[in-house]
């Protein structure tokens, strides 16, 4: 049997990916005594529902997490995660969190 220490309603698990992430991320992401990047014009080939999505991958949400918010199917959530990488030309869900922080899409 597998046990989830959860905490405020979220798996530990995932709150020390998101403290790992937040950490790592201090490296890449502009801080506010820095002027923040220019916005990407790859932004602009998404559609708002890409948009939506990588917003939500970039708060560390699952397939099924963002398929459930968003009242699609997973399958269709992955379809969307594949075109948005596509589009923004990055190799995984990793380069896209990173690129969402840079573009101020999220925040820490």
């Amino acid at each position: 049997m597998i046990r989830i220490l959860v905490v405020d309603d979220q798996p530990l698990m995932r709150m020390g990916f998101r403290m790992i992430l937040s950490a790592e991320l201090d490296a890449f992401v502009p801080h506010p005594a820095h002027p923040a990047a220019p916005r990407d014009s790859r932004l602009d080939h998404l559609t708002q529902r890409e948009h939506e999505v990588l917003e939500h991958v970039a708060t560390g949400l699952s397939n099924a997490e963002i398929a459930a918010a968003l009242f699609v199917t997973e399958a269709t959530v992955k379809t969307h995660i594949t075109r948005t990488l596509s589009k923004l030309g990055l190799r995984d869900r990793v380069q896209a969190v990173v690129f969402a922080y840079q573009q101020g899409i999220v925040h820490p």
